[in-house]
């Protein structure tokens, strides 16, 4: 047994659930439905300037499809009303939100063991307040979690890989670094920030980042949630 673990935060997207796969669904649903409504376009072509505007405005812009229809050539459209389309991408994309938002499988019964135990269980997560609680709600994980204890960059004003947003939140729960753990799927992101506070790092490899290495390694190199429960029963005895 390493030492007293107080608090284990987890990262959102690529952790908790599949953000990479999901968005790919998603956008491709959007544009088939943009291609329904009257886009005389291929649905790869639509897919390539798409994910362009994504990279060049951020994924947490608000008008993606609007700066999609100005990247194509009108004629593409010629006769539709352009608000119908990005309506139609719109509503493909929340309707994802619904339909195909969900954990990763072994994500919530380790996190409802975690729940008997008299860890904090929180949430650090870089994003849009709106956007990160969101998820948290339609992953149906909200529950599990120690209300007080769910940190989102937007709403603090300090975001990754700034080490000061996980002190911020350690020191709101009320616990050192050192007596906590954190879990991500980043190494630049997550661990490295993580690791220069002396928090306990867990690299969940299993994300679009599993393949790359930060400036230094995590505490642990695990490829799920179970494994993260054998680490803390037998290095932390936490019966969870």
């Amino acid at each position: 047994m390493r030492m007293s673990l107080k608090a284990v935060f987890f990262d959102i997207d690529d952790t908790l659930f599949s953000t990479t796969e999901f968005a790919e669904k998603a956008r491709r649903g959007a544009a088939d439905a943009m291609r329904r409504h009257g886009l005389r376009l291929p649905t790869d072509h639509i897919l390539r300037e798409l994910s362009e505007v994504i990279t060049e405005f951020s994924s947490n812009y608000e008008h993606h499809f609007d700066k999609l229809l100005l990247r194509l050539p009108r004629r593409a459209f010629d006769g539709v009303n352009p608000a119908i389309l990005v309506a139609a991408g719109v509503h493909a994309y929340h309707d994802a939100k619904v339909h195909q938002l969900r954990p990763y499988p072994d994500v919530p019964p380790v996190l409802k063991k975690l729940g008997h135990t008299d860890l904090v269980r929180g949430i650090i997560t870089a994003g849009l307040q709106q956007k990160q609680a969101d998820k948290v709600l339609r992953l149906g994980l909200y529950e599990y979690f120690t209300p007080t204890a769910i940190f989102i960059s937007d709403q603090i004003g300090i975001s990754k890989p700034n080490p000061k947003l996980y002190q911020r939140a350690c020191d709101e729960v009320g616990v050192q670094p050192q007596e906590t753990m954190y879990v991500g799927d980043h190494p630049t992101q997550d661990i490295d920030p993580a690791n220069a506070l002396g928090m306990v790092t867990v690299h969940i490899r299993r994300g679009r980042h599993a393949p790359k290495q930060g400036k230094t390694k995590a505490s642990y190199e695990l490829k799920n949630f179970k494994e993260l429960l054998t680490v803390l029963r037998k290095d932390f005895n936490v019966r969870a």
